[in-house]
């Protein structure tokens, strides 16, 4: 189905008719890869650029690689002068050089790229911790990746492919649509994806082989919200990004759900009893009743929380999953050790033998049936 986009222009006085933009085309994408450069959040918000026409293993160059904050490696593609079909066969070659990529591999390819096009970190490891507050110590790169392709527009026959790759052949591919509108000499620009990028993803390709999902949920809690607050009240939370927030709604109302604190160790597993909601909207148990979460607490005690506006964007609030704890510890308490999984997901379905591995041990631990 092919994807058309289009920018209307609102009049001050309702009874006025929309005006449409008038659309000009991508003739250069080059200057669309400068954009890119210049900043990733065009393409995604949650990305880390670190490579710019990176040579492959077979004298071939990729447009751009990136990072998510999960070390997953993403192949950016433009289409450019390519046909639609090979520049969608010639993201699945790159990817087959990608796969094989060690973690050393992918910091020379930032310092490479840092020393071509200079950017704000000179290390991948400093570059990582500023993006997403997490030590690239604690992360297994390139354990996942997924392809991106960028064009103004693919035929059904492409689009056919893309989907097929991604519902029957494991493969992780998706493509971004752009377009160019003028407006009394403002250039503005328009993204739109084929595939929905929030929806629950298909099986990345992955370098280990996946094991069955055990039913079992994964969440991470992050260290900088108030565990003890969590117990209390039961619910586990994330916020300050869409990509913090959005897989909190993974979570149905039955589900059960370990909770790890990155750093520190797993402090608690759950039955989830609600739906995702906005932190200030969360009602409590108290002496007094039902209260709201934001009116028992203080800034000093959840600032997450107290630094939610009514003017703020619904990606950015802090959002919250009501919980019942099974088994629920001190962050002194966490259960610790070596080859448990951990991830920078809030919320993921684990399908590893790792976290068959992970889950056993906790059970055993805690005593948990």
């Amino acid at each position: 189905m092919a994807i058309e986009q289009g920018i209307w222009k609102l009049a001050s006085d309702a009874s006025e008719a929309p005006q449409k933009l008038r659309p000009m085309g991508l003739a250069d994408e080059g200057r669309l890869e400068e954009q890119i450069m210049q900043d990733v959040s065009i393409l995604n918000r949650d990305w880390l650029l670190i490579g710019r026409q990176v040579r492959t293993g077979f004298d071939k160059l990729i447009d751009l690689l990136a990072l998510d904050a999960n070390g997953n490696v993403i192949i950016i593609e433009l289409k450019r002068d390519k046909t639609p079909r090979d520049v969608v066969a010639q993201a699945i070659d790159y990817a087959s050089w990608v796969v094989t990529l060690a973690d050393y591999q992918l910091i020379e390819i930032y310092l490479a790229f840092n020393e071509r096009y200079p950017r704000p970190h000179p290390t991948l490891e400093e570059a990582f911790l500023a993006k997403f507050g997490v030590p690239l110590d604690d992360i297994t790169l390139n354990d996942s990746h997924q392809m991106v392709v960028v064009a103004t527009r693919l035929d059904a026959s492409s689009e056919r492919i893309i989907n097929y790759l991604n519902d029957h052949a494991q493969l992780s591919i998706n493509a971004m649509f752009f377009s160019a509108f003028e407006d009394g000499g403002n250039h503005y620009l328009s993204r739109a994806w084929m595939i929905d990028p929030d929806e629950p993803p298909q099986p990345a390709a992955r370098k280990a082989q996946k094991a069955p999902w055990n039913g079992e949920f994964y969440a991470s809690f992050g260290d900088d919200r108030p565990w003890e607050l969590a117990r209390r009240f039961g619910f586990i939370a994330g916020g300050g990004a869409h990509w913090y927030s959005k897989t909190l709604n993974l979570l149905s109302e039955g589900d059960r759900v370990w909770v790890n604190i990155p750093k520190t160790g797993y402090v608690g597993v759950a039955e989830v009893t609600g739906e995702r909601c906005p932190a200030d909207e969360f009602k409590v148990e108290t002496m007094e009743g039902l209260q709201s979460l934001k009116a028992v607490t203080t800034p000093a005690e959840y600032p997450h929380l107290h630094n939610n506006s009514p003017m703020d964007d619904e990606e950015t609030l802090e959002y919250v999953v009501p919980v019942r704890w099974i088994k629920s510890v001190t962050a002194n308490e966490s259960f610790r050790e070596v080859g448990l999984f951990g991830n920078q997901n809030t919320v993921c379905k684990p399908t590893t033998p790792k976290w068959e591995h992970t889950v056993e041990r906790l059970r055993q631990a805690w005593g948990v049936v």
